[in-house]
């Protein structure tokens, strides 16, 4: 994700993270830097907890980008049935990783060898959805 400047259409930097906490909240800072403006970004406890548990950190890169390890388990996938797929394929993009890690941890946790719509649906019923 990157904030533009409205005005100068340029990809805003972040300014160095001062560890300026509210509580479990955060605040980060960003500048364009052609024209200075600045906006901030205030998380929320349960955005800062889901940035923290997917090994998130503010500020520039150090190491070579990897995908959140959600992601990345995603990647080792169980075979789906067509259904179960079609019904996975509903789940909005940004959360559709997520969803399908747990879903076939669930089916290796029970030794399944396939995730369908039944195992979706003990998904659901366990999450109490």
């Amino acid at each position: 994700m990157k904030f533009l400047c409205v005005a100068c259409d340029e990809a805003m930097k972040s300014v160095p993270a001062s560890g300026a906490a509210h509580g479990d909240s955060l605040t980060v800072v960003f500048r364009c830097p052609r024209c200075e403006h600045r906006v901030a970004l205030l998380t929320n406890p349960g955005e800062t907890q889901l940035a923290h548990s997917l090994g998130g950190a503010i500020g520039g890169r150090t190491t070579a980008h990897q995908p959140p390890e959600m992601v990345r388990a995603a990647e080792r996938t169980l075979p789906w049935s067509e259904d179960a797929d079609q019904r996975l394929q509903r789940v909005p993009d940004f959360v559709r990783p997520m969803v399908r890690e747990s879903i076939e941890r669930h089916a290796r946790e029970y030794g399944l060898g396939e995730v369908t719509l039944q195992v979706m649906d003990e998904v659901r019923a366990k999450m109490g959805m």
